[in-house]
């Protein structure tokens, strides 16, 4: 397994999203890296497996919305994390974020569990089971984000029931998606955020319309 070993590397990769890299944060990049590798010989975590595009592809695309959106503080849920991207590389440089990862497979669920105690995210916990099945709560969340997940629709109706007021939704997506979904009126979008390096991919942020009484 090739390895990135020089933090310049990492430094000069993260530079175009926005992410300015502290020794510690390359170091934490790294270890989430080779373990990500190491657990995808068992189970299916990315289809991913050059480190520079891991990278690139899962930690360069997660922390640019960290300025873009901006998503900074405040409680968050990533519905069908998979692997822990979005979610974990944004609590990786906004450790003020108090964050749920959303994942019914066990298997994953179980790596997740195991990437928070070697890189010690402790205000980061994972619900073992489908979004719809998670607890309504008076502590709502400011963020609701997803990546590579089909039933947008779905996810919009349960954003709507979790967020709290001036709670946004935050895709990451193609273009084309980002068109589709755009289309619920339900929602207010924001114009879609380019990504940078991408030719077709997207931040689509948007926030609930709250009908009068």
């Amino acid at each position: 397994m090739t390895k990135i070993r020089d933090n310049t590397i990492i430094i000069e990769t993260l530079r175009p999203y926005g992410v300015v890299a502290s020794p510690e944060l390359c170091d934490s990049i790294r270890t989430y890296i080779e373990l990500l590798l190491r657990w995808n010989d068992k189970i299916a975590l990315t289809t991913i497996v050059d480190p520079l595009e891991i990278l690139r592809f899962h930690f360069g695309e997660s922390m640019f919305a960290a300025n873009a959106v901006p998503i900074r503080h405040g409680r968050l849920a990533d519905v069908g994390t998979g692997a822990g991207f979005p979610a974990i590389p944004l609590c990786m440089v906004s450790p003020d974020i108090e964050c749920l990862l959303i994942e019914s497979n066990q298997k994953k669920a179980t790596f997740l569990a195991e990437a928070l105690r070697i890189l010690e995210l402790d205000r980061v916990q994972i619900f073992r089971d489908r979004m719809e099945n998670y607890p309504n709560s008076p502590s709502n969340f400011d963020f609701t984000v997803c990546r590579a997940l089909g039933m947008f629709v779905e996810f919009l109706n349960w954003s709507s029931t979790q967020l709290s007021a001036g709670g946004r939704v935050v895709f990451w997506t193609s273009d084309q998606d980002a068109a589709k979904i755009a289309t619920d009126t339900r929602w207010k979008w924001q114009e879609p955020i380019r990504i940078p390096l991408s030719d077709h991919r997207a931040l689509l942020i948007g926030s609930p319309i709250i009908a009068n009484p």
